[in-house]
């Protein structure tokens, strides 16, 4: 997706961001905090969009989260007002494909529905790893696009609407797994139909 497309997609969900796809996103969003929990210290958060998952973090974490739509920050920052979540310790606004961070900055870096949308999706995970410290992890919940059945069918049919929706239906996975430094280690299939997958992966040491 390009860059102002994702922007005026954002900003037309925005308000009704946490109702609906929100919802759809929910078991994800526990699934990988729960595991970024297990291993503390200093997390990133790329795609923070309107801060959900903010809450679910432990609050002995230190959190920072970065989105490229200040439409959608602005909800976070709201959140984090409200809800006193001391936890996190910085939202900003940034290009994921070019985080404004030293490398090895983070023990774990967390993108939630986010590398289906963003126009750079290779540059992005190896930015993600950059600023993964040795023996970090890096946590995904995406969707995978399918190679056969109706469920494949039916992504290939929504694909040229990507810029409209937001999201592109039939994402591949292999555009997450060319980072040299990162391996997988558990790949989950979330919900009945599994429409998401849990992937988690580590930087060699």
């Amino acid at each position: 997706m390009k860059p102002d497309s994702i922007t005026s997609s954002y900003r037309r969900w925005a308000p009704i961001y946490d109702m609906t796809f929100g919802r759809i996103t929910h078991a994800g969003r526990r699934h990988a905090t729960q595991v970024a929990n297990q291993t503390g210290g200093h997390v990133l958060e790329v795609g923070v969009g309107t801060g959900l998952a903010l809450p679910f973090y432990a609050p002995e974490l230190e959190v920072t989260g970065i989105d490229f739509s200040e439409d959608m920050l602005e909800r976070a920052r709201s959140k984090v007002a409200e809800e006193k979540l001391s936890h996190v310790k910085e939202l900003r606004q940034m290009d994921a494909r070019q985080l404004d961070f030293p490398d090895s900055s983070f023990d774990t870096v967390v993108a939630m529905h986010l590398i289906s949308v963003v126009p750079d999706p290779e540059q992005v995970m190896a930015e993600m790893a950059r600023v993964c410290r040795p023996g970090g992890q890096i946590l995904l919940v995406n969707h995978f696009a399918r190679e056969e059945g109706w469920l494949a069918w039916f992504e290939r049919k929504f694909a040229p609407l990507a810029d409209w929706i937001g999201w592109h239906s039939n994402f591949p996975k292999e555009k997450v797994l060319g980072v040299r430094e990162l391996r997988v280690v558990e790949e989950t299939p979330l919900t009945a139909l599994g429409l998401f997958t849990f992937m988690k992966m580590t930087k060699a040491a």
